[in-house]
């Protein structure tokens, strides 16, 4: 089995921003909640208060005002190509997909490319509220062996080393830059 991140390994950008930003240019009103987002941003990243997943929520506020379900799958219309080309080249049938972006977001993506596997934070589509903790660092190795009790993880691919702990527990581990694949530090 190989396991990939999503954002900036195998999807060009970071999903999530670019839905955020789709969402914004089909409802312009959604501009208002950037000020939102970019208070919570300070808060937990230069004042350090907070979780992550607390950050991220204020971020997901957004989603009350729109009916998300329905506009993800007009996104991955329009982006679906941000798939990168080495990893439509090498794609097997049971590669898993561990993210921190939300399951809503990522799940057509994956249902398009045909991966059956998919492990990424649980987020309500409607109200931004997380199901459990943000899917990053340890928790993405808790979440694996909680779908793969016995799993092995023969490649896995991602670009940060923000993912150390799932590269520990894999047999070769590499980090993707842009369209190079390197070898794990």
């Amino acid at each position: 089995m190989n396991a990939y991140d999503f954002d900036k390994t195998i999807y060009k950008n970071d999903s999530t921003a670019d839905f955020y930003i789709f969402c914004i240019k089909k409802k312009p009103s959604l501009a208002f909640t950037l000020f939102t987002t970019a208070f919570s941003a300070v808060r937990y990243y230069v004042f350090k208060l907070g979780t992550k997943t607390e950050f991220k929520q204020r971020m997901y506020h957004f989603l009350t005002k729109i009916d998300a379900e329905a506009l993800v799958e007009d996104f991955w219309e329009k982006h679906i190509s941000g798939i990168k080309a080495f990893y439509l080249s090498q794609q097997k049938e049971d590669d898993v997909i561990i993210s921190a972006s939300p399951q809503f977001i990522l799940k057509p993506a994956c249902d398009k490319l045909g991966i059956k596997n998919l492990i990424a934070s649980r987020v309500d589509p409607k109200s931004g509220l997380y199901s459990g903790e943000n899917c990053h660092g340890k928790e993405k190795v808790r979440r694996f062996y909680e779908s793969f009790p016995n799993g092995k993880i023969e490649r896995f691919y991602s670009d940060s080393y923000s993912d150390d702990p799932l590269a520990e527990i894999s047999e070769e581990s590499y980090l993707v830059k842009g369209d190079k694949i390197l070898p794990w530090r």
